[in-house]
């Protein structure tokens, strides 16, 4: 495994149900801005069965990248989690997008 995926993974598994994060964000939040393509090859990595909510991460534009079946698979997921699409099948970021609260400093 590549040793930026655990970090990318932690992450993502911190986002709440309901809620979603861009690829950008994701890889801001790991310690990796500007690599918003290595958060989608870690997911491309995840093997089946991963307790890591990979459907919760989508584009900048509120929308799943992933075509076909794959995709249609993700959409479902977020309607059972509440995640509403909007009539051009995109996700309200200012609604949905998870802001995770700053690290309290000591």
């Amino acid at each position: 495994m590549h040793p930026d995926y655990a970090r990318i993974y932690a992450t993502i598994q911190r986002i709440p149900r309901g809620r979603v994060a861009t690829y950008g964000q994701i890889a801001e939040l790991a310690g990796l801005p500007g690599r918003a393509r290595q958060v989608g090859y870690a997911l491309h990595a995840l093997p089946g069965g991963s307790p890591v909510p990979w459907q919760r991460v989508l584009n900048a534009r509120g929308e799943i990248s992933l075509p076909g079946a794959s995709g249609a698979r993700q959409r479902t997921l977020l309607i059972e989690e509440g995640v509403e699409f909007g009539d051009s099948g995109r996700i309200d970021l200012a609604t949905y997008q998870w802001r995770p609260r700053p690290a309290r400093r000591r």
